[in-house]
């Protein structure tokens, strides 16, 4: 049984959160890792200029700190994205990350973009036991550095359910080629009557997956360009944008928890869930609604899937905040309740394969022991 740690946001009147998180990492064990002289990549997500739910650069500080402290040389990192905006290529990227506070003044450590200036320095890393990815696309600064500690805001997403740990590494880590290799076997379907023709869908496509029909004023899917990044899908505001089969995202999910095995397996690891902020949607967007439960706190393990599986338990133990989209779906006539948050502020979606899979893969235990720090 794995050990995931937590501790909760109450501090003492001479501490701060980032103190606190300090104290959690030395409770969960990261002094046990051999750092000394090492590369350590800090994976984590700097947030789409607009969007303001993503970690402050004071929790990267304080991982930076006890990495230095344990003698090694960290750095922040991220690949590349497949869709546009402002973190599609490493010059955009860093200023978008600098924008957001993530600099070496207020970070602590350099920011390296992990596959390259476009998109494309990336490495070809076997999957063990993998059903759906033979080789991920990982990039090369991530699979270069030493040591891998992955630090995650943990909150809702638009296709996966959650967004957490294994999103954060399997997606997160993927080179630009390596994203399509997840996205690429979900194609999505537009209804045509709940289409408005607005086309703030075709703004966020890179592809040239979607073309308008001028006759119609109607969005079409071009299947030959789409690339399944599911893009599309959180920016309809009229539901209009869905999957063609539910297989898709379960088979995204598990593509995620390949590639999230791809990066891990055989090298010192340790990992972080800050749940905060729990906004219904990826950090990814321009922009972000209102957290849907209360901020529960912080997690660590070495235990990737364990951590992820320790976070929704406690997410799912959370009252519904009012006025947010959780509660607004809830108050839908016709509701279903699927008795789960994640799966009633974002119906189309479900996470639970992708944790499945995890562990049918060998990339962790769901089953954990739950260790609070006071």
């Amino acid at each position: 049984m794995a050990k995931v740690y937590f501790t909760d946001f109450r501090c003492k009147p001479d501490e701060g959160p980032a103190d606190k998180l300090k104290r959690l990492l030395s409770a969960a064990g990261i002094g046990g890792i051999d750092m000394d002289g090492k590369f350590v990549a800090i994976k984590m997500h700097f947030g789409e200029k607009g969007n303001m739910a993503y970690l402050r650069p004071n929790y990267a500080r304080a991982v930076a700190e006890v990495v230095r402290g344990l003698g090694g040389k960290p750095f922040l990192t991220d690949c590349n994205t497949l869709y546009p905006g402002s973190r599609k290529n490493a010059i955009e990227h860093l200023y978008c990350a600098w924008e957001n506070g993530f600099t070496p003044l207020s970070a602590g450590c350099p920011v390296i973009i992990g596959d390259g200036l476009k998109g494309t320095d990336d490495i070809s890393v076997p999957v063990r036991n993998g059903e759906y990815i033979r080789e991920a696309k990982i990039g090369r600064a991530i699979m270069d550095a030493d040591v891998f500690i992955s630090l995650t805001h943990f909150k809702g997403h638009e296709m996966t359910g959650f967004g957490g740990t294994l999103k954060n590494i399997g997606m997160g880590c993927g080179s630009r080629a390596g994203k399509k290799d997840q996205h690429s076997n979900g194609k999505p379907v537009i209804d045509e009557k709940l289409c408005r023709g607005c086309r703030r869908c075709m703004r966020e496509c890179a592809n040239d997956g979607l073309e308008f029909d001028a006759g119609k004023k109607k969005m079409t899917v071009n299947y030959d360009n789409c690339v399944g990044c599911g893009r599309c899908i959180g920016a309809c505001n009229f539901d209009a944008i869905g999957f063609a089969q539910d297989a898709a995202v379960k088979e995204l999910n598990c593509r995620i928890a390949e590639y999230t095995m791809a990066v891990v397996d055989g090298r010192p690891c340790f990992h972080i869930s800050i749940v905060c902020d729990v906004s219904p949607q990826c950090d990814c967007h321009s922009g972000n609604d209102v957290p849907i439960i209360p901020d529960v706190g912080m997690f660590a393990s070495t235990d990737p899937l364990a951590l992820d599986q320790a976070c929704v338990d406690a997410c799912l133990k959370q009252a519904p905040l009012p006025s947010s989209q959780l509660t607004e779906e809830m108050s839908r006539e016709g509701f279903h309740d699927r008795h789960d948050h994640f799966d009633n502020a974002n119906p189309n979606t479900e996470y639970r394969s992708c944790l499945e899979h995890a562990e049918k893969i060998g990339l962790g235990s769901r089953d954990y022991e739950l260790v609070t720090v006071r």
